[in-house]
């Protein structure tokens, strides 16, 4: 029995009918877990790697010490001391980079979990007088995700954060080194303290207003589906 042809612009039922609101719930709570799985081991991951920093950079900083009183601060010691802090600025500044990163991952995931309750609202809008977290998937929506309350920072949470400490961490050591690089080449003390203070606060902001830049470019090149006020 021969079966008449299908015509080329037609679409399959399952195409046809939409799906029903408790699969599209169970789908974005799905993802939902999925972000926050992965915001959550994220976060893990770089507040480790601050602890191996800050681990690596006291036992150094202690045979530094230790060397010092063993070779009674000699040349060769100055050299070892240069080294080990030259080492210590290196990792720092590869963790700090990598702090960065994350700050920029975890805002990416505020704005896409963000985007799953505008998904819920539209399922169920009577449920959004009840969400503590905001909906909007635009900058005003992750800044109330961050702050429930008044959706602004205020300047202790922008000085606790992961990215302001390890800037400092990174400026202290900066400073040391060129403070104790100067003293080996002969400087004065003053002018070798006065340099120190220059380069590390130089590195500080440098790393906030890079820090903001690359805040800034985010909001930039994001496109959001439901903006505040909509």
């Amino acid at each position: 029995m021969s079966q008449e042809p299908v015509p080329a612009d037609s679409e399959p039922p399952a195409a046809q009918v939409a799906p029903m609101p408790s699969i599209r719930a169970q789908l974005l709570a799905t993802e939902h877990w999925s972000l926050l799985a992965s915001r959550s081991t994220t976060q893990g991951e770089v507040l480790t790697r601050i602890s191996m920093f800050l681990t690596f950079t006291s036992a150094s900083l202690l045979s530094v010490a230790l060397v010092g009183n063993a070779t009674q601060f000699s040349d060769a010691f100055r050299a070892f001391a240069l080294t080990i802090l030259g080492i210590d600025v290196l990792v720092g500044l590869l963790t700090h980079i990598r702090v960065m990163s994350v700050a920029m991952e975890d805002l990416m995931y505020v704005v896409a979990m963000n985007r799953l309750r505008a998904a819920y609202v539209d399922l169920d809008p009577g449920m959004a007088p009840y969400l503590m977290a905001a909906f909007t998937d635009d900058e005003t929506g992750a800044k109330k995700t961050y702050y429930f309350f008044g959706g602004r920072r205020d300047f202790s949470q922008v000085a606790g954060s992961s990215m302001v400490f390890m800037g400092t961490v990174n400026a202290v050591l900066i400073g040391l080194l060129v403070g104790s690089a100067l003293l080996v080449a002969g400087a004065a003390l003053g002018v070798a303290v006065a340099l120190a203070l220059v380069a590390g606060l130089a590195f500080l902001v440098t790393s906030m207003t890079r820090g903001k830049r690359r805040y800034d470019q985010v909001w930039r090149n994001n496109n959001p589906i439901r903006p505040a006020g909509v």
